[in-house]
């Protein structure tokens, strides 16, 4: 019998240091026009996946979490509550920072040492930190339900549904305008042909845009 209830896991839409290659942490920084329409998109998955049913939503209070539950929720008609154990990773002094600035690479996710990347900054939050946060969370669930959040939680709540290792959490893919269900001890990757140009396919299946 599974450990926790299903899930559906949304990753905000893309933002603006997403496009810069910024660490952004529990900073904020708004939704681009593409990542409001990977919101609404999320929204249509799950109002055909669902097929009228409510269940609970919870989601980061950050600001571009926040407003992606706003849009994929209103097809259902229902909001999300916030809950701050769902909040990205702090990344301490490298917040709003380029990953170039940081480490000199581009693309932080494609390097070695990942671990180190995301977990070992300055003042920041370590994996020990948000693995436990994001396990009470999951402890807490009362049945199935919706989640909105980031990059890196993503990876760790579906991590810890899943029974994965710390190292192969961080091989999850991080998607965004697609839904991830966790469900009879799997994962599945719901989407859409819309809004994908090829680059942005490979970022459902690999995790090309960093947290």
């Amino acid at each position: 019998m599974p450990e926790f209830p299903d899930i559906y896991i949304l990753r905000h839409g893309q933002t603006e240091w997403n496009l810069q290659k910024k660490y952004q942490g529990q900073l904020n920084s708004p939704l681009t026009a593409l990542g409001q329409a990977q919101a609404r998109q999320q929204g249509e998955i799950l109002r055909a996946e669902l097929q009228g049913r409510h269940l609970p939503a919870f989601t980061s209070p950050l600001g571009c979490a926040a407003e992606t539950a706003g849009l994929a929720l209103s097809p259902l008609g229902q909001r999300a509550q916030p809950d701050s154990r769902l909040k990205e990773v702090y990344f301490g002094a490298w917040e709003g920072k380029t990953y170039k600035e940081v480490f000199g690479a581009e693309d932080i996710d494609r390097t070695e040492n990942r671990f180190e990347k995301y977990f070992s900054s300055p003042a920041g939050e370590d994996f020990q930190s948000i693995q436990s946060r994001c396990r009470a969370f999951l402890d807490d669930l009362e049945g199935e339900s919706i989640v909105i959040t980031h990059g890196i939680t993503s990876r760790i709540l579906r991590g810890i549904w899943l029974g994965l290792s710390p190292e192969a959490m961080l091989d999850l893919p991080i998607g965004q305008g697609c839904v991830y269900h966790l469900h009879s001890g799997t994962e599945r990757c719901l989407q859409t042909g819309q809004l994908i140009s090829p680059l942005e396919r490979e970022a459902l299946d690999a995790p090309a845009h960093g947290p």
